[in-house]
């Protein structure tokens, strides 16, 4: 009897601790439901909102090289650019401030390093270190145009390879991504330790000379090394492909060969990713009429157009330069006729929705 009485003792334990474990397990269940409905309640504060207007965790910053093309990007995603302090001391260096709170926000800063390259590459150094220290969730750094990318390897002895010390740079200062437009070599990309998007100005530029419909059209590569761009952009407009062989025998210094495909009697139309000094461009230009091309166009995607360049590209035959806005021009080069500027701001803020968004950028060039 007092074994059995033992036994039910023990039951009755077991069935008091079952139900204490169950009244725990309900107990939980109701707290993570109420941690749910809680954070449900947060959530359209916290979510990636798709009119990014009304995205809290979304904000778009300029630098001082290009703030009009920021703006136009700010206009196209219908957000407005993020308020900020930039001065300089006395000595040239860069004070910068930023007047908004980006704890916990995804941040877009544009900020191509054109002319002075220098100058606008330390700002945008700074720029990302401020955001870095402000908690600022992601840093991606939108630059159109990237400064230094032509020393992208070692041509000659003891020289520097001057891409990847800029892209070392940027990732230290604290981007978490990077957005170029037109790189001068692709493989720079492979100088990156953060994820790199890389878009191609050919968009906006295939649509320009399409609608332009010029008759017996030959696209021309000045170079050996730009024959894939040209070739991209030949099958795009549905062209014949010509190239320029030059010989370069000192910086900025080229001395044009000779031309390889026919021009005779063509239009011509020269693709390029940069015009800097345009000695190549008018001698490009004048090779082509040696060989009895009928019109020459030029275009590329970042206008540097430094020292003679607008006095280069005034004094040639060229019949018209299209460029983008990825660098802003000079006065003089926006009096000169023969200059046009495409924007690709659209291009530009689509990429950057994209990221933010988490969705394919190469759909827009599908």
């Amino acid at each position: 009897m007092e074994a059995g009485r033992s036994t039910v003792t023990v039951e009755d334990k077991q069935q008091d601790g079952g139900q204490s474990a169950a009244k725990e397990v309900a107990q939980f269940a109701a707290a993570d439901a109420a941690a749910k409905a809680k954070e449900a309640k947060l959530a359209p504060d916290r979510k990636r909102s798709r009119n990014l207007s009304e995205d809290k965790r979304f904000k778009l910053f300029s630098g001082t090289a290009n703030r009009p093309l920021t703006e136009e990007i700010g206009r196209h995603i219908g957000v407005p650019v993020g308020e900020v302090k930039i001065q300089r001391f006395a000595d040239g260096e860069v004070y910068f401030q930023l007047l908004e709170n980006v704890r916990g926000v995804d941040v877009f800063v544009v900020q191509p390093t054109c002319y002075p390259v220098d100058q606008h590459l330390v700002e945008l150094l700074v720029m990302i270190d401020a955001l870095k220290r402000a908690s600022a969730a992601r840093i991606t750094v939108v630059v159109p145009y990237y400064g230094y990318a032509r020393q992208d390897r070692k041509d000659r002895p003891r020289v520097a390879i001057s891409a990847k010390l800029i892209a070392d740079l940027l990732t230290t200062a604290g981007a978490n991504r990077a957005l170029f437009v037109d790189l001068h070599a692709a493989q720079i990309q492979g100088f990156f330790n953060i994820p790199v998007d890389h878009l191609f100005a050919s968009p906006v530029l295939v649509s320009h000379f399409r609608e332009l419909n010029l008759p017996n059209l030959t696209v021309v590569s000045p170079d050996a090394g730009g024959v894939e761009r040209a070739r991209f952009f030949a099958q795009k407009v549905g062209a014949p492909l010509a190239i320029v062989d030059k010989r370069r025998t000192d910086l900025n210094v080229t001395e044009v060969m000779h031309v390889i495909g026919d021009v005779s009697g063509k239009t011509c139309l020269i693709i390029d990713d940069i015009i800097d000094t345009a000695g190549t461009l008018v001698k490009t230009v004048d090779a082509l009429f040696a060989a009895g091309a009928a019109t020459v166009y030029a275009a590329a995607s970042h206008a540097v157009l430094s020292g003679p360049a607008i006095d280069r590209i005034a004094n040639s035959r060229l019949e018209q330069v299209v460029v983008t806005n990825t660098i802003p021009l000079r006065e003089a080069a926006q009096k000169l006729p023969k200059i046009k500027v495409l924007s690709i701001a659209g291009l530009l803020g689509a990429a950057i929705e994209s990221i933010h968004m988490e969705t394919s950028v190469s759909t827009l060039f599908s």
